[in-house]
């Protein structure tokens, strides 16, 4: 009686630590957008990356248009890199902020939709890239920009459904083997209203979650524009989004959660709380490249962690000056984070802003490594 409980007790333990296992993800996609130039893809170790993202391609009446020859010498260098790390995947985006303002109009219609797969995959075929990614920044939603006159997006309620049948159309031109995903936004109007999630997400590979911008260039408050977890003040967090879409019957596996190689710096910031949530007005961004030199206490700041959004920010408190950021120990936490919820990968935005030696991507690299070691 012992040894047949003892058996059971076994098996049980079995299938529970391999349904555990079965959530985690077998191979955590690190996922690098690029904005840069063809020159800076030859310092950069493209080691552990699962896809290199080339940004952007944009929309033309109702087909996908590389700009220019700069651009098109980019995408080649990119494809070639295959050479060195076979592993890794060249995917085209479209639209980005600023790049979409066409969108709505562009994809109204089924015959627009349409055209505009099939020129997706004369381009992919062209240049022999893996995929697309759709950065439709976004789907109903009016964001109107009073600030630095930026083109304001037009948006029509049908755009949810049409959304629905561009990434239909795109898989169903494509094909199956192609690599298909879209960038959303991780604040919670997006989350609850731009998509049909349900229709979505058969259709692609993984959902590029842009759990960055949390606070925006917009916003008259600091706050936290790349926190992994929420706080009392701060409800948009990169877990708040996670738990709203896997709430929601999304697969874990395909939600690749984003992380942010830039800070975002306001001005005129009153000295309380170290500046964070206070009002100001946004000032700049700075590349992770750049922090040595211009966000460091030889530059004026002072840094402060919050143990609860697990987020690194900093204070200039002679020029009220706020930074909000991703830094080496808010970037490992996220990468385990991924594992930890099972999640499909990280990506980030964007590759380009790394520092050569000891950067962000060498952090998530360490995760990912140490992990797959063990």
């Amino acid at each position: 009686m012992y040894s047949k409980h003892v058996k059971l007790l076994f098996v049980f333990g079995f299938l529970f630590l391999s349904g555990l296992s079965a959530q985690q993800p077998a191979d955590m996609k690190i996922i690098a957008y690029y904005s840069g130039g063809i020159s800076r893809l030859d310092s950069i170790n493209m080691d552990g990356i699962s896809q290199l993202i080339y940004c952007f391609g944009h929309l033309d009446g109702h087909r996908y248009k590389i700009a220019n020859a700069r651009d098109s010498a980019i995408i080649q260098k990119m494809v070639s890199l295959k050479e060195k790390y076979p592993a890794l995947k060249v995917i085209l985006s479209m639209g980005g902020w600023g790049g979409c303002e066409n969108c709505s109009d562009g994809f109204f219609t089924e015959a627009g939709r349409t055209e505009f797969a099939q020129s997706v995959k004369e381009i992919s075929d062209y240049f022999h890239t893996d995929g697309i990614d759709l950065d439709w920044e976004y789907p109903t939603i009016r964001l109107d920009n009073d600030i630095d006159k930026n083109p304001v997006h037009k948006t029509a309620p049908e755009d949810k459904a049409n959304f629905t049948d561009l990434v239909r159309q795109l898989r169903k031109t494509l094909g199956k083997e192609a690599e298909i995903s879209f960038a959303a936004g991780g604040f919670n109007t997006y989350l609850q209203g731009a998509v049909d999630w349900a229709a979505v997400m058969p259709e692609v590979n993984y959902v590029n979650l842009m759990s960055y911008d949390l606070i925006n260039g917009y916003s008259t408050e600091t706050g936290h524009h790349t926190a992994l977890y929420s706080t009392a003040h701060q409800k948009e967090s990169t877990d708040n989004a996670v738990r709203y879409l896997i709430g929601i019957g999304v697969d874990p596996r395909k939600i690749i959660i984003g992380a942010a190689f830039y800070a975002r710096v306001w001005e005129n910031v009153p000295d309380r709380k170290h500046g964070l949530y206070q009002s100001g007005k946004f000032k700049q961004g700075i590349p992770f490249k750049a922090f040595p030199e211009r966000l460091s206490p030889a530059a004026g700041y002072k840094m402060y962690w919050d143990r609860r959004a697990k987020a690194p920010y900093a204070y200039n408190k002679k020029d009220g000056l706020f930074a909000s950021y991703d830094d080496r120990r808010s970037i490992t936490l996220k990468t385990k984070y991924v594992y930890r919820q099972g999640l499909g990968g990280i990506m980030f935005w964007e590759l380009g802003l790394d520092s050569d030696q000891d950067g962000l991507v060498d952090a998530i690299r360490k995760v990912k490594f140490t992990r797959s070691s063990n």
